[in-house]
């Protein structure tokens, strides 16, 4: 495997909040309907956690498995331990019905951390934050780019396409200056 390059070099802002791309993080993109039977003994395996209920992300340590859609899952873990994951999930699916593909190098993923974070989101995408659960998953948009995102202790990950990191990065580091804070 070659070595990872971050998709902007770990850029950072430092605003009421802080934006911080974190780099390569290993991603799964994990495609099987609910009722395939291997489906929660290939996410353990893969990932070490539960099978996430709608909308939802179960953590462990370092590594999770999100709820995507009704028949799509975001498996996140280190960079370097996607091929041992894509084997655990073949091994355990074998011929059911599914589809696995590492994404990660496809993905820019960021943290925006601080007392305020909330507020860096609440200016870009059209989602009730407030309303949202711990373990709540979302997809939408920030702006005019596709998004998911879920909390983390101090603030919340985003993640979105590679292509559109340098928008992404703006669009967060702009929503984050300080005095532009939401009253």
């Amino acid at each position: 495997m070659s070595d990872p390059v971050s998709a902007l070099g770990l850029a950072r802002f430092d605003g009421f909040a802080t934006v911080q791309e974190i780099g390569p993080l290993g991603m799964i993109s994990l495609r099987a309907g609910p009722e395939v039977k291997a489906l929660a003994k290939a996410i353990k395996a893969a990932v070490g956690t539960g099978l996430p209920a709608p909308r939802r992300i179960v953590v462990a340590g370092d590594r999770a498995a999100g709820w995507m859609s009704p028949d799509e899952y975001l498996l996140v873990m280190p960079y370097a331990d996607t091929e041992a994951a894509m084997a655990a999930i073949s091994k355990t699916m074998g011929a059911e019905h599914h589809l696995a593909a590492v994404v990660s190098d496809a993905r820019a993923v960021f943290d925006v951390t601080g007392g305020k974070a909330d507020q860096v989101l609440r200016k870009l995408m059209p989602v009730d934050i407030g309303q949202m659960a711990p373990d709540e998953l979302r997809r939408s948009r920030a702006a005019q780019v596709a998004a998911a995102f879920w909390a983390i202790d101090g603030g919340y990950r985003v993640v979105c396409f590679r292509s559109v990191a340098g928008y992404m990065m703006g669009l967060l580091t702009h929503s984050a200056q300080p005095g532009s804070e939401l009253n």
